[in-house]
């Protein structure tokens, strides 16, 4: 008999899960509160600028291999570019000097021997102060793991590890950090090209999700809040979800149907009882500027000695993204894009004035914080009732709150529900 599966959140995780399960001949019933899906990652129109803009900035990399088997899976492989070779240009403002980190395509790390491939005055040696993190304990930092000053950290190390973890690297989990330089960094260049969505996170991840759902007889009812669970009273049977409340509808979980919950982890401590969950959250910024990106500049620049930390240039639009931003929160608007655009000008070569049209975009709640004691609270897939399962980027999945964790979370869920005995009654 076919599995029916409500899937509870369209986020990329709740996406995730309901591709994979229909992918394994499962029937999904996928549910939104919002009016749209993509959670977190999302695109929407904005009048200011009159361009679709999406509510974060998000890097992937070529070593992100869940995300970018969901996105062939759903058809959408074309929408992620990125230059052919894993470079990373960067632009020091305070000394206005400029360099490009150029890594070796193969596993071996070549381009450390060779000085213009390279951080500028660093030495092969240096790159030996990553080897701890291949080997961090449950609980430490990364200051507590490896050395955290340098050329190597001020001018590679610290802006990559900001954009993963949206925290200060110093302060970030020595495990989780570790986990992302062992699938990346250490995987070889061929692993850190980075890409970006060329037509926004909704073209990429989202809509295209949908479709395929739709297309394959999944039932996707937007506009559709859960508000409680109810469970089967102990001693009359397995462990189970029994019913699950809307606002206008009570579905009643029979034998052989399941749950996976993909919501934030505040509304998931709700609905679930005893549920353990990250508590501390952090910000991201992107202040985007209505101006065609001059010829030749590269899809993605980091920027040091500035607010910002990544330039992004897109058709029509230079964005940049500010991780760990919580700083930033009370800074009036106007000032801080009249600050971000000093810094964007000069990095890009284009005149300060005339100031183009802005916008600011603040995610205060963007990702968990993905610090030591965060991770211990991070709950598993699995829950004490066997036809409920966890899915979300703050869930237990060995990396920090990323798109890639994400979509690992929703794919483990689903292949963890379905790979477990059939329910009898």
């Amino acid at each position: 008999m076919q599995k029916l599966v409500h899937v509870i959140g369209a986020g990329l995780a709740g996406l995730a899960a309901a591709v994979q399960l229909q992918r394994r001949g499962a029937q999904v019933v996928l549910h939104e509160a919002l009016p749209q899906a993509g959670g977190r990652c999302r695109s929407y129109y904005d009048a200011t600028l009159g361009a679709t803009i999406d509510s974060g900035n998000h890097m992937l990399l070529s070593g992100n291999v869940a995300a970018l088997n969901y996105v062939r899976a759903i058809g959408a492989s074309d929408e992620l570019v990125g230059p052919a070779q894993p470079d990373y240009p960067f632009v020091d403002l305070a000394t206005r000097a400029r360099w490009t980190v150029r890594m070796s395509p193969g596993r071996l790390p070549w381009w450390i021997f060779d000085q213009n491939a390279r951080v500028p005055n660093t030495g092969p040696a240096d790159y030996l102060a990553l080897a701890p993190l291949l080997f961090a304990k449950p609980g430490r930092s990364v200051a507590q793991t490896m050395r955290c000053n340098g050329a190597l950290w001020d001018r590679l190390l610290r802006p990559l590890f900001l954009a993963m973890l949206n925290v200060e690297p110093r302060e970030a989990s020595a495990e989780l950090t570790g986990a992302m330089v062992r699938e990346t960094l250490f995987a070889g260049g061929l692993a850190c090209r980075p890409l970006v969505a060329r037509h926004g996170v909704g073209s990429a991840f989202v809509d295209p999700a949908l479709r395929l759902l739709q297309h394959g007889g999944a039932a996707i009812r937007l506009g559709s809040r859960l508000q409680d669970m109810m469970f089967a009273a102990p001693g009359t049977g397995p462990s189970r979800i029994s019913a699950l409340n809307f606002a206008d509808e009570h579905v009643t979980i029979e034998a052989n149907q399941a749950v996976i919950l993909a919501v934030p982890p505040e509304i998931a401590q709700t609905l679930v009882p005893g549920l353990r969950a990250p508590n501390r959250f952090a910000t991201t910024v992107n202040v985007h500027f209505a101006v065609e990106p001059p010829f030749g500049l590269p899809p993605v620049t980091g920027l040091l000695n500035a607010t910002a930390q990544w330039l992004f240039a897109f058709e029509g639009r230079l964005s940049v993204t500010i991780s760990g931003a919580e700083r930033l929160l009370d800074q009036p608007h106007a000032e801080l894009a009249k600050t971000v655009w000093a810094e964007v000008a000069q990095a890009a070569s284009l005149p300060l004035e005339p100031m183009p049209t802005w916008q600011v975009t603040m995610e205060k709640r963007a990702t968990f914080a993905a610090l030591p004691d965060q991770e211990t609270l991070r709950p598993g897939t699995r829950t004490r009732w066997n036809n409920l399962m966890l899915a979300g980027d703050w869930t237990a999945t060995g990396l920090p709150a990323t798109i890639e964790g994400a979509i690992r979370s929703g794919q483990k869920a689903a292949d963890t529900l379905l790979n477990q005995p059939m329910e009898r009654r």
